[in-house]
């Protein structure tokens, strides 16, 4: 698939996914990584080391500094796949220097999929045995 790239990088990883938007502030625990948003779909899961897929951000601008701060503790996906990157996702990414892309058709993408994010060339690739 391919996409439009908001944060420069490589990442392979396994996708975790979420149909619904994502609050980082107030929604994603900054020292664990984990989705604390009450009755979020991926509420309890941890986002550490994954490719995290969903469709856009919600929510305060705080949450740029949130992805920021997972980063920094070390909690943080290894990248991001929107259908639309809004402000508050682009500049965290930005920050965090986390791979980022967007414009990409989440629905074909399941939870659990390999994942080859290559957002300096705008491409997303399934890697399904």
């Amino acid at each position: 698939m391919n996409g439009r790239m908001i944060s420069p990088g490589k990442c392979r990883g396994n996708a975790i996914v979420s149909k619904e938007p994502i609050g980082f502030y107030g929604g994603v625990d900054i020292k664990t990584g984990v989705i604390i948003e009450k009755n979020h779909p991926l509420e309890g899961k941890s986002i550490k080391d994954k490719i995290l897929v969903f469709p856009c951000g919600k929510g305060s601008t705080v949450g740029s500094y949130v992805i920021y701060g997972l980063k920094k503790n070390n909690v943080s996906p290894l990248g991001i796949i929107n259908e639309e990157t809004e402000t508050i996702v682009a500049t965290g990414v930005i920050l965090a220097g986390i791979p980022c892309i967007d414009k990409i058709d989440i629905s074909k993408i399941e939870n659990g999929d390999k994942i080859l994010l290559d957002s300096d060339n705008g491409i997303v690739e399934i890697e399904r045995k």
